[in-house]
């Protein structure tokens, strides 16, 4: 297996952002986790968004695609307010990875998404499911620090995490 290749997406990839995110989403299923990206959540036209504002990304490996993520500058509105913790900087700018999904069978695109975003930035802050068993574990394995619980527009909750970069 070779080497994983992070690019920005363009409007061409929208069906190959689609099908990460179905496989996200029955991966999810398959660990329990029956609620996060139910419908038609993450929206289409939200995925068209990230695109246009150059936020979404794909992971290659072997030239396939196997991988996405959306990193976004922060302040993202639902991580205002924390509730039953606190993030661990409030001062410092942030990025944000949503909508991060994968092939059932690929391995190492957390950890490659994890060292292009932290090329970039110092700080980073993720939120999820509390029922996403898979990214839990994966946010701890790479340092991220648990904060506490924000609430997406909808109302849903989400457990949020940040690390920060000391160099």
């Amino acid at each position: 297996m070779g080497h994983i290749v992070i690019r920005h997406a363009t409007l061409e990839d929208l069906p190959a952002i689609l099908s990460l995110i179905e496989q996200g989403r029955q991966i999810m299923r398959s660990d329990g986790n029956l609620h996060q990206w139910s419908g038609t959540s993450p929206s289409e036209d939200l995925l068209v968004k990230d695109i246009q504002h150059q936020h979404s990304y794909l992971c290659l490996q072997d030239g396939k695609v196997i991988g996405t993520f959306a990193f976004i500058p922060g302040p993202d509105p639902t991580y205002l307010k924390i509730y039953e913790g606190a993030w661990i900087d409030v001062e410092r700018p942030y990025y944000v990875i949503h909508r991060m999904a994968s092939t059932p069978d690929s391995h190492g695109v957390f950890a490659a998404a994890m060292d292009y975003c932290f090329q970039l930035t110092d700080n980073i802050r993720i939120d999820t499911h509390r029922d996403n068993r898979i990214m839990q574990h994966n946010l701890l394995k790479h340092g991220f620090q648990y904060c506490g619980i924000i609430y997406l527009l909808d109302g849903d909750e989400r457990l949020a995490y940040q690390l920060i970069m000391d160099n």
